[in-house]
């Protein structure tokens, strides 16, 4: 398809001394499609990057990014076929991400760790489901003061895991200090699901794979189009999801006692109450115009919040205007607008003047069972050192699991 992006990285095939001119060993490769391309310009400004397994007759790992548009629907973007996640990879992804030139770094791009994962390593070193909660709860945090009472009662529990926490910068893990970015989400949840749109192609060749990739993404781009063009047809303007999140808080934003303190730059106060009117459960700002609120719902979700859409019908104001662009249908008409165009026979594709490329047997599948992990630390796998391991049943240091006299 014409303007497919296609890297091929290959290494050079040695006979003995000599290198063998006429093929190539495979290595990497990267291929993203047209229609992905023109469909993340009308996606939510999120990428999300997960890995998973090849099973076939060669080891290697699948890279996916992940977009999602304004209707929570996930659409792979692009992919990439590589030997692992070794230094040598992890390497070449982290100076990709950090070339001045790359747009990668700040203002154009910004990056988070996927809670999940951070939550995970956590685990290694803390036991217990209460502090994985507490952790979690403090990441997912609104506001600043939200953020502080989790994590004052995570340090209630063990001062070391706050300590831990706080060796990972928050913008990296926390909600409060998102600055609008990540539109909620706080997981590679996304990522994980598009298993189910590449199930049983894992343990193809790499030809077949990638073959796989353009055909079920052509089927997608067609259904997924149908779907937005009926939606369409209701007369409706923002997406399904949308319309059901503003529907459910519109019932309880009815309950709120709504004061205003500026009519040109619409500043207002809203009161939680319980439906008799006789008690506050909170007070929050809500600043119309630069579409903000105290709750801080507004600015993350990027539509409006309880307080904001009790603010606008008190004003008799519409909240149609104070919904980000993706969430309209004609962003997620736009999506799927390009779609696949059938593939050329293979019979009819230009001369190939170059190597064969082979795979390389020193990547062939050694054994059976699940592929070992060789992922990389990063700095939110950060443990000190110097904590000594804790027995995994009592949790006194100086012995393990199975020496425990608990076993006994």
């Amino acid at each position: 398809m014409p303007g497919t992006v296609a890297v091929l990285k290959t290494s050079h095939v040695r006979i003995g001394a000599q290198m063998d001119e006429s093929q190539a060993y495979f290595h990497r490769l990267f291929w993203t499609f047209p229609p992905c391309i023109e469909a993340f310009r009308h996606c939510k400004p999120l990428v999300s990057i997960d890995d998973t397994y090849l099973y076939g007759k060669y080891g290697g790992t699948l890279l996916v990014a992940i977009a999602q548009d304004g209707n929570s629907n996930i659409l792979p973007v692009a992919f990439a076929l590589v030997e692992g996640e070794n230094a040598e990879s992890h390497n070449g992804i982290k100076a990709a991400l950090e070339a001045p030139d790359g747009g990668w770094l700040p203002p154009s791009a910004y990056r988070a760790f996927c809670i999940r994962h951070v939550v995970a390593n956590f685990a290694l070193t803390f036991k217990g489901k209460d502090a994985r909660r507490l952790l979690v709860n403090a990441a997912y945090a609104k506001t600043e003061v939200e953020f502080h009472y989790w994590f004052d009662i995570l340090r209630s529990e063990d001062p070391a895991m706050c300590d831990w926490g706080n060796q990972i910068e928050y913008s990296l893990w926390t909600q409060h200090c998102d600055e609008r970015r990540i539109f909620g989400h706080m997981t590679t949840n996304i990522s994980e699901c598009v298993n189910s749109i590449f199930k049983g192609v894992r343990n193809l060749p790499m030809y077949s794979l990638v073959k796989a990739t353009y055909e079920r993404l052509a089927e997608l781009f067609v259904r997924k189009g149908k779907e937005a063009e009926a939606q369409q047809g209701t007369g409706q303007q923002f997406s399904q999801h949308l319309v059901k999140c503003i529907e459910a808080n519109l019932k309880t934003a009815r309950c709120f006692t709504v004061t205003l303190y500026d009519r040109d730059n619409s500043e207002f106060t809203v009161a939680e109450t319980i439906p008799t009117g006789s008690f506050s459960l909170g007070s929050y700002r809500v600043l119309l115009a630069s579409q903000t609120c105290d709750c801080r719902y507004f600015q993350a979700l990027h539509f409006p919040c309880l307080h904001a859409l009790a603010c606008c019908a008190y004003s008799r104001l519409t909240w149609e205007p104070y919904v980000h662009q993706v969430y309209r249908l004609s962003s997620v008409f736009s999506v799927y607008r390009m779609g696949f165009t059938p593939p050329i026979p293979e019979d009819f594709w230009p001369p190939y003047d170059g190597p064969t490329v082979i795979p390389n047997p020193n990547k062939r599948r050694a054994r059976e069972g699940h592929p070992r992990s060789t992922r990389i630390r990063t700095n939110m796998d950060k443990a000190d050192p110097n904590r000594p391991k804790r027995c995994g049943l009592c949790r006194q240091p100086g012995h393990t699991r199975r020496s425990c006299l608990q076993l006994r």
